[in-house]
């Protein structure tokens, strides 16, 4: 049992700005806000350097057009609102289509080596939903270009880090706006308390809620669950992207990504039969632009002609044709599909274009990917759904409070396109950084902290290591997985998600009596205790807001309503914590303008003459 510390033993800082995630978003929303004069700190839950942003690699898209000249904005946008099946905030989808190539540029000039084009220009790939080939990349190690750029940025403009250090709870000032926080050192055990003008979240994903993903062990859903827990929205947390490609072999590596650059560069999907299946599943929105058979298939990764391989359908498409595949028998031996791209690219090709991949693969699973296919089957990847946002300032519901990256909801509708992801951590992690500068320097704001609401902070986090007995916290966790695995995972119905949503609700109560053993100093049960609680919160506002989407749309499917409905088109699903419980309604979403709307008929228009 742990002695709580007392408050003159708690560490103190004030900022203008405070940062809490040091990802690509935070890391961008924290140069900005340095940059336009305010004091700011970065706060991480693991070192700096180590966020999840360093995992993604395929690429940043951005229509820079320096591979197809015909490439801009306005198909960017077209391409992103459509795969997100328009459910997305059009404003921020605006936005990101038009600022992802300064953003690109911006990194350049900081000092991202991109791969290049014979003229020198930065060199882009293909990837599935975007119509020309688009995204700027660093071999397939692209993330971890971005995080290295902006971290020397960052650094070099001296912007305070706070490493291994779990924010618990937002704090709010007598107006009712957050300016602070309280954390702890996952280290030492020891309190900090943060006051600020404004306060960003860019914590990232949720996928540690299920059981098998790609996310590391940093993405517990502590924004999301922060953000609510403060009196913000959330909005389309049922929607969730499966990335069709992640590793099923060894057990130990299951759900590791497998970019979809390899698709990109010419890899195919391929069943127990040697078949390329995806020609079987094209959906009528995708048709006029999907090639229907592997000549005219081949042919586009030759000469790049209009209609793409199915292999490049948007994510949730391709997801759910593998599930498909392996539920009717025809799955790969350890229960995922064969992605091949040994038949198809010489072994110094692979090597060169997709070094993390073999590397990943002959370390971890004894596979050379450039004499046999890999196994792959979905895994969970992202969380399109998140803190409601206002799209040019990141402010979130709550005055002081913003929020940027995986964390916020609405840039990417109902499925994420790949290679938006990095792009979006700049676009708004940078209009956050702005915005919130622009608070702490142009307002008055009241720093000053409760010290109420720290004190009840804190005894409730020491609350599971002052515990003599109790459920053990991991054993919860490997629960909460399997349930929304097998309840809430890429394929649900409506009585699934209803013992779903019974199972959490005999968790959270199993949770409250969650004992930690041991001492403050670096303590993984206790640690593991304080995750579970967002990562309950996640859970409940995804299964609430399946049951409520009764169609399916992107990421989420349901087997019982099998096709979309034009009415869930209009709504978000708006998760709020009331009274402490988690409540969902169903709220109007921003209409798009008839300007923006025109491009979609053009689009229509341009499908059908490239089909004739």
């Amino acid at each position: 049992m742990a002695d709580r510390p007392t408050s003159s033993d708690y560490e103190r800082h004030e900022y203008d700005v405070i940062v809490i995630g040091a990802g690509g978003a935070g890391m961008r929303a924290a140069v900005e806000a340095i940059q336009r004069g305010c004091r700011t700190a970065l706060v991480c839950k693991s070192l700096l350097g180590k966020a999840h942003t360093v995992m993604a690699e395929g690429g940043v898209a951005a229509a820079l057009g320096n591979v197809w000249p015909e490439d801009n904005w306005q198909v960017h946008f077209r391409d992103t609102m459509r795969g997100g099946k328009m459910l997305n905030n059009w404003r921020m989808a605006q936005l990101h289509a038009q600022e992802a190539p300064d953003r690109v540029l911006e990194l350049e000039e900081w000092g991202a080596l991109f791969d290049r084009t014979p003229d020198g220009r930065i060199l882009q790939r293909d990837f599935g939903g975007h119509r020309y080939a688009r995204l700027a990349h660093v071999g397939d190690r692209t993330g971890l270009e971005l995080i290295r750029t902006t971290q020397q940025r960052a650094v070099s403009l001296g912007v305070d880090v706070y490493m291994e250090c779990k924010i618990l709870r937002l704090l709010h000032g007598p107006d009712g706006a957050v300016n602070g926080a309280v954390g702890i050192y996952r280290e030492t055990g020891g309190v900090v308390v943060f006051s600020a003008k404004s306060v960003v979240l860019a914590t990232g994903g949720v996928g540690k809620t299920w059981k098998f993903t790609s996310n590391s062990w940093e993405s517990t859903g502590d924004g999301h669950a922060l953000a609510l827990w403060a009196g913000a929205d959330a909005i389309d947390m049922e929607c969730v992207q499966f990335h069709p490609t992640g590793m099923v072999w060894p057990p130990s590596a299951r759900g590791i990504l497998v970019t979809e650059g390899v698709r990109g560069d010419g890899g195919v999907l391929k069943n127990n039969d040697g078949e390329r299946f995806m020609f079987n599943y094209i959906s009528p929105y995708f048709a006029a632009e999907t090639a229907d058979s592997i000549e005219e298939a081949d042919k586009w990764y030759d000469d790049k002609t209009y209609r793409r391989p199915p292999e490049l359908l948007p994510r949730d498409e391709v997801a759910r044709a593998i599930n498909a595949e392996v539920k009717a028998g025809r799955g790969s031996p350890h229960g995922g599909i064969f992605l091949d791209i040994a038949s198809r690219r010489s072994a110094e090709y692979i090597t060169r274009r997709l070094p993390s991949m073999y590397h990943q693969f002959k370390q971890l699973a004894d596979v050379d990917i450039t004499a046999v296919p890999m196994e792959i089957g979905p895994t969970c990847h992202y969380i399109m759904g998140g803190v409601r946002v206002d799209a040019d300032t990141a402010q979130t519901t709550v005055a002081g409070l913003f929020a940027a990256g995986e964390v916020a909801g609405g840039m990417h509708g109902a499925n994420r396109l790949g290679g938006n992801s990095l792009s979006d951590l700049l676009v708004f992690g940078r209009r956050a950084g702005m915005a919130a500068a622009d608070r702490a320097l142009g307002e008055t704001v009241d720093t000053t902290v409760d010290e109420a609401q720290v004190e009840e902070v804190v005894a409730h986090a020491f609350s599971y290591l002052e515990r003599d007995s109790g459920e053990q916290p991991y054993e919860l966790h490997h629960e909460l997985q399997d349930t929304m695995q097998a309840l809430v995972g890429i394929i649900r119905t409506e009585s699934e998600l209803l013992e779903a949503k019974e199972r959490l609700v005999e968790l959270g109560e199993r949770s409250k009596k969650v004992a930690a053993t041991g001492g403050v100093r670096f303590n993984p049960g206790w640690h593991m205790s304080l995750d579970l609680e967002s990562m309950l919160a996640v859970a409940n506002c995804t299964t609430l807001s399946a049951i409520e989407r009764r169609e399916s749309r992107g990421g989420h499917t349901r087997d019982d309503f099998p096709k979309a409905d034009p009415e869930f088109e209009k709504v978000n699903f708006v998760s709020r914590y009331l009274d402490g419980d988690y409540r969902v309604t169903a709220e109007d979403k921003p209409v798009m303008p008839p300007e923006l709307m025109t491009l979609f008929e053009e689009s229509e228009a341009d499908a059908k003459e490239a089909s004739k």
